[in-house]
């Protein structure tokens, strides 16, 4: 009796080994990478991300000339946009579109110091977790981190750009003639909210467009740091 539990004992101990070792053989080996380094690795990458693509969009035509985060009509307010070109103002219905681009290409100028701070928040067991995600899964985490802090700094600032560049007046005609289109519903849209989600969304789209590529390109890892930590999720 005491010789079949050894011999059971012992068979359940070869094949959990057995399955314990396929599983390590499945993990990203650290080649020596302590967990410092790991996060020190994602903080470099999304400020390379922050630096090099969210900066884009600060500048003139950053969002009207980007079709990846162009700020278009509410889908509700579409039948604006198309009634106008349909009988000749396209060049209003265009000014219509760009001061709503502009005035997210002000607001996220607002955004650089919110990012700094949520990166340098990576705790190790943050770092890891990025690693191994998914292509956007540090774009997901800074998300988590500065969605509520970003709306709340870029609001009030589209606010104001809209006022600044004359975007009530604009709207105001552009609304006018639309509604002075006969068998059209008149519409009375307020803007603000909307361009505040559309500018954070296109923040985290070019962040994400900046960590995939370091994910899935070498050559895009441009540091020994980035090289190395990266290698660990290929």
């Amino acid at each position: 009796m005491i010789r079949k539990f050894l011999a059971v004992f012992l068979i359940f101990n070869l094949t959990a080994c057995a399955e314990l070792q396929e599983i390590a053989k499945q993990l990203p080996q650290s080649g020596g990478i302590g967990n410092a380094e790991i996060a020190s690795g994602l903080r470099q990458a999304l400020d390379f991300g922050i630096d090099k693509q969210v900066t884009k969009l600060t500048q003139t035509d950053g969002f009207f000339k980007n079709e990846l985060v162009k700020i278009l009509l509410p889908e509700e307010l579409q039948k604006v946009d198309k009634a106008l070109r349909d009988i000749g103002l396209s060049k209003l219905a265009d000014e219509g579109l760009k001061v709503l681009n502009r005035a997210a290409e002000d607001a996220v100028k607002e955004a650089t110091p919110i990012f700094v701070d949520a990166v340098k928040g990576i705790t190790f067991a943050d770092a890891k977790n990025i690693l191994l995600g998914n292509n956007d899964a540090a774009t997901q985490y800074l998300t988590s981190k500065t969605q509520t802090a970003l709306y709340n700094k870029f609001n009030p600032v589209i606010k104001n750009s809209f006022a600044k560049v004359g975007a009530d007046e604009i709207w105001n005609n552009l609304i006018n003639k639309y509604n002075s289109i006969p068998f059209t519903n008149n519409v009375n849209p307020d803007l603000t909210d909307y361009v505040t989600g559309e500018a954070l969304k296109g923040v985290y789209t070019m962040i994400a467009v900046e960590e995939k590529e370091i994910r899935t390109k070498l050559s895009s890892r441009t540091t020994d740091l980035l090289k190395k930590v990266f290698a660990l999720q290929d």
